[in-house]
């Protein structure tokens, strides 16, 4: 079991920027592949940037590429996002999750944190 908690969400305006930070429960982060997903009113949830258990490779969707970064902290249990240049298109609840050791699927999932980006 991996709990999970986000923080440093908030309100920006365009062109500014925020780190959001995940902070995991328990001895066995380190062997998880985390992401970040959003989700916007009225909208699916979104994936937006993964990292591998190591933190050696990254992925992240098309719309954040080049303004946003992904990393993590096996340590200190916690993975962290880097939005620059936030646009008001990028206004959602921000979900970290943890992805299972067996599939693909993402199991473990945080309440979120509400970015908001104002133009």
């Amino acid at each position: 079991q991996v709990q999970l908690v986000e923080s440093g969400g908030g309100l920006v305006q365009a062109g500014g920027s925020l780190r959001l930070s995940c902070a995991a429960s328990g001895r066995t982060f380190s062997r998880y592949k985390m992401g970040w997903f959003r989700q916007a009113p009225g909208k699916e949830r979104e994936f937006v940037a993964a990292i591998t258990r190591s933190g050696a490779n990254t992925d992240y969707a098309d719309s954040v590429k080049g303004r946003f970064t992904i990393s993590r902290d096996n340590a200190k249990n916690t993975v962290y996002l880097q939005m620059n240049s936030l646009k008001p298109e990028d206004t959602a609840v921000y979900l970290c999750a943890a992805q299972s050791l067996v599939t693909v699927d993402y199991i473990y999932w945080g309440q979120g944190t509400q970015v908001t980006v104002s133009s």
